[in-house]
């Protein structure tokens, strides 16, 4: 169809702005005719061509029931689609209009194509045109008197059905004559074109190249994992196909990635939650924090369960990895006892093992882990307790003559100091008259043991008598 300039009353917005118009044009003004049926009026009246289009441009007619409450909501739908000012809202073809008057005739509603359509059209603020020049102001003009069907006063009620199945019937015949005129039409052109790529386009942009040749698009939405939103991913015929003008040419456009919804996977292994997120076409990062939770249990999740997302998004695990570690405290050196309340306090377990070793008895030694490990609380300390060093029976040597008793004591593995006694007695020079530690007492080897050994001394001389004198010879 060509850009075709009619009567003012019965242009569509496309032929109205002078831009290229199309089958739906064409539907458009049947809408008008349709509307006129129903009403007795057009949906856009003014003193002049130009305010009249500048009407079909921008203004919103009322639906039909406003104007007669007796037309049923369903043709309303009907007539408000065809007369939407965005063609993509309209009826794309002379079909899909009859069909609905078809259902409206029998009772039936509408398509939900044209139910969401109309619904949205009615819905939409009036925007009143502006003025196309300045004019002078006009009085008032009075009504004429109503037609005599919509005197209301009259108490007989008149019967809705059969004027509105005539009707129907009517525009059924004016939309079915469209459809045959075009079909004529097109095999009297007999013409063929090649249908185009339409595959990676936006959706507007596809629809627009399909009507450019002659061809009749039918969008079908669906989600795609891949494509954008409002993208072409596939369509039908294939590009190259030759088809008649007036033909469909079905193309397929991304409504998004498809969601999914997000499982609950609380309290489960990580791993056993990374296999349900990934049945659900969804992706796993795991995070480890500390808790109180078994190790590699999952203790928390975004997005929450429930929640409806794209496939191929990700969900964030929280993962416990146990208590937070502590520093093991040093108690070596420490008696057992000391040792074992100091760690229990900390919340450490204490196991003992006693060993040999030079440290007194009862004293810790060793412990494990070392003192400054980091470990979680509860675990155990093993403290390695000393039994006490090794002793041996110290020999008697008291009596025994210095060479003999200093010779026992290091062969029993002790170590001797000597110290001396004088003493008067010839008996007792060179012998050993006390030890420390005594005799037969227990001792580590390597204790020095001090003998006390007698030192002869000379008696002191005591002086005798003077003597006298005597006579000198």
């Amino acid at each position: 169809a060509g850009s075709i300039i009619g009567t003012a009353q019965y242009l569509s917005p496309e032929q109205a702005k002078g831009a290229p118009v199309d089958q739906t044009s064409d539907l458009y003004s049947i809408g008008v005719v349709l509307y006129e049926l129903l009403t007795g009026v057009v949906p856009f009246t003014g003193d002049t061509p130009v305010e009249i289009a500048m009407k079909h441009l921008s203004a919103s007619p009322e639906p039909p029931s406003v104007k007669r409450a007796d037309i049923p909501r369903d043709l309303d739908l009907v007539v408000m689609r065809a007369l939407a000012k965005d063609t993509a809202e309209r009826y794309q073809s002379a079909e899909e209009m009859d069909a609905d008057l078809a259902r409206v005739a029998r009772g039936a509603t509408v398509s939900p194509a044209t139910e969401e359509a109309a619904t949205a059209i009615i819905s939409r603020p009036t925007v009143v045109a502006a003025p196309t020049a300045v004019t002078q102001m006009r009085q008032p003009v009075p009504y004429a008197p109503p037609p005599a069907y919509y005197d209301y006063d009259e108490p007989r009620r008149r019967a809705v059905w059969p004027w509105l199945l005539a009707l129907l019937f009517v525009a059924g015949a004016i939309v079915g004559g469209y459809f045959l005129y075009h079909q004529i039409q097109d095999q009297l052109k007999g013409g063929t074109v090649a249908v185009e790529q339409y595959t990676g386009l936006r959706e507007i942009n596809a629809v627009e190249k399909i009507r450019s040749i002659g061809l009749h698009p039918n969008v079908v939405r669906a989600p795609n994992a891949t494509v954008p939103e409002t993208y072409v991913f596939k369509q039908s015929p294939q590009p190259g196909t030759k088809v008649n003008k007036g033909n469909q040419v079905t193309i397929y456009a991304s409504s998004g990635k498809p969601k999914t919804t997000v499982p609950s996977v609380l309290g489960v292994s990580s791993t056993d939650a990374v296999g349900r997120l990934a049945d659900a076409k969804l992706k796993a990062k795991v995070i480890q924090v500390t808790s109180d939770k078994q190790t590699g249990t999952v203790i928390g999740q975004t997005p929450t369960a429930g929640a409806s997302v794209d496939q191929g998004s990700l969900v964030t695990l929280h993962v416990s990895k146990g208590p937070q570690p502590v520093a093991v405290p040093n108690v070596v050196g420490s008696s057992f006892a000391t040792a074992s309340s100091q760690l229990q306090a900390a919340g450490f377990a204490v196991a003992r093992k006693d060993v040999e070793s030079n440290q007194p008895a009862d004293t810790v030694v060793t412990q494990s882990p070392q003192s400054g490990s980091s470990v979680v609380p509860g675990s155990t300390v093993t403290l390695s307790v000393s039994k006490g060093p090794k002793t041996s029976a110290v020999p008697d040597v008291t009596s025994q003559d210095q060479a003999g008793a200093q010779d026992q004591l290091k062969a029993s593995g002790f170590k001797v100091r000597v110290a001396t006694q004088p003493v008067s007695d010839e008996t007792q020079d060179g012998i050993v008259l006390s030890q420390n530690p005594s005799g037969n007492t227990q001792a580590p080897p390597g204790t020095t043991v001090t003998i006390v050994v007698g030192k002869l001394v000379a008696a002191p001389t005591t002086p005798g008598p003077p003597t006298t004198p005597g006579p000198p010879p």
